[in-house]
């Protein structure tokens, strides 16, 4: 999926997290609901201005941001 199309960072909105364009709802927002158990439907529901895409777009982009950290164990 390219997420490109559905999420922004901006300095000026929600103090440059990603966020689903055009609105204030953050990537981590979302990976939060849906970790509590909402349906991409609950989700969509509560906040009218996102769609199923831009929810698959968010978890997109947690994964590609995951993919890319590094991980150390502690000791």
């Amino acid at each position: 999926m390219d997420y490109i199309k559905h999420i922004e960072s901006n300095s000026e909105i929600m103090l440059g997290k990603p966020v689903i364009k055009g609105t204030r709802i953050t990537v981590a927002l979302i990976l939060k609901k849906l970790s509590e158990g909402a349906t991409a439907a609950d989700i969509v529901a509560a906040y009218p201005h996102l769609t199923q895409e831009s929810i698959n777009a968010a978890l997109a982009y947690a994964s590609d941001a995951m993919s890319n950290e590094t991980i150390i164990a502690a000791a």
